[in-house]
């Protein structure tokens, strides 16, 4: 900690994004042991956090994220989309097909920005807050993949006709971005997507990711 900081907005920050790591919560005992602070820090911490609504604690005394995340959470896409869009408008450009960033809401994908090629006779109409299921279509099928593999590991994903008949997709996960699951692709009128569409996608996602850092 250094004299400009404050040492119990750090610790209560700590506190929410231990509680976001978490599916079941955690008690008083374990933050107060991964935080290396006593228990009455960590109750007043909890007690000040839970005020605002950012922090619940169920009837076994187990801490959970509160709904107050949600109002700082809307004004996330924004700022996400912002980021993203030139990249984005690179990529359609440069491929000549509709190009979007795609987060995760809940089990579906949600694209939330969305730039279509200026210079095309036709291209796929896709609206950004269009959302689908994550198993289905390139968007989603990439950010599962991510899940499943290393990070090193993950390339581009193509899918063909699961969102919309003739439409062919590619997609890349957006990695090493915290507290932000998504990826970036292409939808196109094809059969198949060209072989050069892929490592471009990739190319995308990353700029979009070192954006976002």
């Amino acid at each position: 900690m250094t004299a400009e900081t404050s040492q119990t907005l750090d610790r209560g920050l700590r506190v929410l994004k231990l509680l976001a790591d978490t599916d079941h919560g955690l008690t008083v005992t374990e933050l107060s042991n991964k935080l290396g602070v006593n228990r009455t820090v960590v109750y007043r911490l909890l007690a000040t956090l839970e005020q605002h609504a950012l922090v619940r604690r169920d009837l076994g005394g187990r801490a959970r994220v509160g709904l107050g995340v949600l109002r700082l959470g809307r004004q996330v896409h924004p700022l996400v989309r912002e980021a993203a869009l030139p990249a984005l408008r690179s990529l359609a450009e440069d491929i000549g097909a509709t190009a979007h960033l795609t987060l995760v809401d809940g089990a579906d994908a949600l694209a939330v920005a969305v730039v279509e090629p200026t210079w095309t006779d036709y291209h796929v109409a896709y609206r950004a807050g269009f959302r689908h299921p994550l198993d289905r279509g390139a968007a989603g099928r990439a950010i599962l993949a991510a899940r499943a593999k290393p990070a090193g590991e993950c390339g581009y994903t193509l899918t063909h006709g699961e969102l919309e008949a003739g439409a062919s997709g590619a997609a890349a996960p957006l990695l090493g971005v915290t507290g932000v699951e998504g990826s970036v692709g292409v939808v196109m009128l094809a059969d198949a997507v060209p072989e050069r569409v892929g490592p471009r996608v990739v190319d995308a996602a990353r700029e979009v990711a070192e954006a976002l850092r």
